[in-house]
């Protein structure tokens, strides 16, 4: 795949609960805003949040499998992390190539939005180094 400045992809998808408790078992991270209804609410959410690091995980995976795709090496990433995600919540993914080097790493824009209202999420720069294999 050929990348350019200004080219964009898009993603839509959204997170289960059971890949919130499998994440918090995976890592380690059981704080119970990510897995207990009562004490989200407590905290003043309407019932438990996903891992920003679990929403973000999108961002690898369309990297390395979808856009540009296999021979990408994630090689930095900076979030902001803007509103919560709530288990099942429609999400959209997108990147925006900003800038590209002649050694084939590119600067590129990554956002998350809620699609019911374009709410902000989680915004964000990655450097990625895009070196696809040969057939």
């Amino acid at each position: 795949m050929e990348i350019q400045e200004g080219q964009n992809y898009k993603k839509t998808f959204s997170i289960s609960s059971d890949q919130v408790k499998r994440f918090a078992e995976l890592t380690g991270d059981q704080n119970p805003i990510h897995l207990d209804e009562h004490y989200a609410k407590a905290c003043g959410f309407p019932k438990p949040i996903v891992h920003g690091f679990l929403s973000a995980s999108i961002f690898s995976r369309i990297f390395g499998m979808e856009f540009p795709g296999e021979g990408t090496v994630y090689l930095s990433q900076t979030m902001s992390f803007k509103a919560p995600i709530f288990p099942d919540e429609p999400l959209a993914a997108e990147m925006i190539v900003l800038e590209g080097t002649p050694k084939g790493k590119y600067r590129v824009q990554t956002n998350i939005r809620s699609t019911d209202g374009g709410e902000e999420k989680i915004t964000g720069e990655a450097l990625i180094l895009y070196r696809p294999g040969k057939d």
